[in-house]
This record gives structure tokens, sequence and C-alpha cells, in this order.
């Protein structure tokens, strides 16, 4: 059998994935530049509370604000420039005015770029901070350093950087059909692309076929790369792939899953016109992958 035509990288816009913001990583270590442009009215710093930041009423925008219009303590991180603008985060345990706060798995699918790659950058590190606290070598206290974006223990000097955890997401196709699978606490009706942890010492490739067989039942080939997306609940990086069957009977593992079905491409969008089937929100790599597949757009989603 010939190897499949998949779309190829870069092919469709994956959110989350386009470059907001200039990281301008020398300047995380130039404290005098990072304490006078904090002051700078035109610096733009977004407060962060947990997952949850200020947002305007219709979800699509941050409530950006300037040094004097913040409390004094605090996390402060720099994450960038857009357009010569500096851009921090401050990290605060509560909100840090009476505007509207929400948290970002609520508003990601409606916030306009380029405040989405800020925010995803922001509560990245934000979790990060709030789940290292010790040094995983020697217990010592972890101290904010490179404007958040390490930590050094004060104890043994060692330095803790933040990390993403790999995962795959992939479409497996089979001629004309496309494999999808829905989990037991989810709504009628819901499916999504399959996906899994890469495991330690596993490649990618690898892990998409593993990740396929375990859940479904069903053997791949022609793993193909789509493209990637950060996702920051907590860490992740989603990274798409294509892959094809050479097995299609599916006996689901009724852990990860409670059922996977096969999808014709006529199927998937009558379904989807009628409300049987809800598809992944629009946001996530998992609809870019659906509608690359199909062709185009899709009615509906979760």
């Amino acid at each position: 059998m010939s190897t499949p035509s998949f779309p190829p990288p870069g092919s469709t816009d994956i959110a989350l994935s386009v470059r907001t913001h200039d990281r301008v990583g020398e300047r995380r270590v130039d404290e005098d530049w990072l304490a006078k442009t904090w002051e700078e009215p035109s610096t733009r710093i977004m407060p962060v509370a947990g997952t949850s930041l200020p947002v305007n009423d219709d979800g699509d925008a941050i409530r950006w604000r300037s040094g004097g219009d913040l409390p004094t303590d605090g996390l402060r991180i720099f994450l960038g420039e857009r357009e010569g603008v500096p851009h921090f985060t401050l990290v605060q345990p509560e909100p840090t005015d009476e505007g509207r706060w929400t948290s970002l798995r609520s508003v990601v699918h409606t916030l306009h770029e380029p405040d989405a790659g800020f925010a995803v950058h922001a509560v990245a590190l934000a979790e990060w901070h709030a789940g290292h606290r010790f040094c995983p070598r020697c217990g010592g206290r972890l101290l904010p350093t490179m404007a958040g974006h390490a930590l050094t223990c004060e104890q043994c000097t060692r330095q803790q950087f933040p990390r993403s955890d790999p995962a795959v997401i992939m479409m497996v196709t089979d001629g004309d059909r496309a494999l999808l699978g829905r989990q037991e606490s989810w709504p009628e009706g819901r499916y999504s692309t399959l996906a899994g942890f890469v495991d330690a010492g596993e490649s990618l490739e690898e892990a998409v076929v593993r990740e396929v067989a375990e859940e479904t039942g069903v053997r791949v080939t022609d793993v193909t790369y789509f493209g990637n997306q950060p996702w920051p609940f907590p860490q992740s990086l989603m990274v798409g792939f294509f892959a094809r069957a050479t097995t299609t009977q599916i006996s689901v593992d009724h852990n990860e899953l409670s059922d996977a079905r096969w999808f014709t491409r006529d199927e998937m969008r009558a379904q989807a016109e009628a409300g049987t089937l809800a598809l992944p929100v629009g946001i996530s790599i998992s609809r870019s992958l659906v509608e690359a597949w199909y062709g185009g757009p899709l009615p509906g989603s979760w």
C-alpha cells in the first residue's frame, strides 16, 4: 500500500502556536533594567492569581495594568516584548482588583492574540512556581531567579528550569475513515482524537504507536508530524501527528476510553450538524487535526 497523503506540517494554523512576543532572554539577568522598566508607565503587566487572570467583559482581551496600579509584593516575571513594549506578569495569591477575573481554561478559546500567547506564557510559569518550592536534590528552598524563568536552591545552588511534559495527539486514518474516542466522564456524543503522554526514553513516533494500541487495539504505521501546541493545564506540549491504521478492529481499554469509533467524512459532518457528535473546541490542536483531515471547517464544538 502506498504511503497516504497527509496534510503537510504548517499547512494549518494551530491556535496558541504563533509567535506573539520576543522573549528577550538576555534581559532576564539585567536586574537594573528590569526594576526600571517595571516602573515605566508604558510597561504592560498582567496580574495572575493561581490560574486566574483579569479579562474584559467579553473574555477576549486581558485587562493589562501598570506597575503603579499593582501591589509592591508578589513574584514579578518578565514575559518579553511586543513591538518594543515590555510585558510582565505579577503572581499574586488573590485578585488585585474588583473587575472580572476568570481561569485561563475558561477563556482560552475566546482570547485574541497576542493576549492569548502572553496568558499561556504567564499561567504556565505561575503554575510551575506554585508546584516547585523545594529542591529535588537536597530539599532546600528554591528562590526565583532570571526574572522568574529559573529557580535556584539556596542550599546547594542547583538551578531548576521550567519543564514541558510532551504528549502526543493523533488523527488515525483508514482510507476515508478517521478514528475518534471518548472518555466515560464526557457528555454524550463528545468525541476527540486519541492522545497520551510520552514515556521516559520513548520517541514521539513510538508513543503514537503505543498509545493507539493501548487505548483502542488498533495498530498504526506511517506516523507523520503535523504540528504542536503549548497547553498550560498545567504544563504540556501537545505534539500532533497523523497515522495510518494497519488493523481496524477496535477493542477499547475501558481505562482511558469508554468508546472509540470510525467515522467517514460524511458521517462526521452529518452527525456534527445534527448535534449528535460534539467535536473538540476550535482552540485545540485536536480540532486542527480533525479539520485538516476533513478538508475544511466542521460545525459544532464542545
